[in-house]
């Protein structure tokens, strides 16, 4: 039994992917308080299916680009978990999530790109093949910036909703679905990182520098 979660957007995804699909699914009301969240999903989503945390084999966890106290929430829960459990966790480029659920409902056909909020009005933004691989990125964008070759293609994710008049042909879906991510380590259709943080900038918050030594 595998336990997905992914906390690299505003709201919460939570999943169990019993080895042949995924069998519950929840998402949180309410954005921007993970870790306030994320816990109950877990409870919740476990004993929907009749399970103990003591039942899981496996987590997965996306691991961004996001933000960075989103991630952290996400990330840590992972590994803590894994380390108590005595089980592996495996790591999902939250882009990768998108960009797989995309490909296989059909609202994409040929190359896209995924385009997730990174806010400062930037987005991180990765390329993908028509096979829904990653060919490029993910980096990290303003909008007006991002290659006209590019902008012109598909969009998947919230990048579109937030920029149409740079990202025009904006596609669902808008964020990532933790039953998607358990389906990508499930299956193995996409690459498995270790469960550390995806950062392309620095974080907002950081510890103040000691002061410098009066001359």
């Amino acid at each position: 039994m595998l336990l997905a979660f992914d906390t690299s957007s505003p709201t919460v995804t939570v999943a169990v992917h019993d080895g042949s699909d995924v069998v519950v699914e929840l998402t949180s009301a309410e954005t921007m308080r993970h870790g306030e969240q994320l816990a109950p999903l877990v409870d919740r989503a476990l004993r929907q299916v009749g399970l103990e945390p003591r039942d899981l084999t496996a987590l997965a966890v996306g691991v961004g680009p996001g933000p960075f106290t989103g991630l952290r929430v996400g990330l840590v829960s992972a590994r803590t978990m894994a380390h108590v459990l005595q089980v592996p966790v495996y790591g999902i480029c939250s882009l990768d999530v998108l960009a797989l659920e995309a490909y296989e409902s059909g609202t994409v056909v040929g190359p896209f790109v995924v385009a997730s909020d990174a806010r400062r009005r930037e987005v991180y933004l990765a390329s993908y093949d028509e096979g829904g691989a990653r060919l490029a990125g993910p980096d990290v964008l303003r909008p007006a910036d991002v290659d006209p070759a590019l902008a012109a293609l598909p969009v998947v994710g919230e990048g579109a909703a937030l920029y149409p008049e740079f990202l025009v042909d904006g596609r669902s879906p808008l964020r990532p679905s933790a039953g998607w991510l358990a389906r990508c380590v499930a299956e193995e259709r996409a690459e498995l990182r270790d469960p550390e943080p995806l950062y392309l900038r620095r974080p907002d918050a950081e510890i103040p520098r000691a002061p410098k030594p009066a001359s």
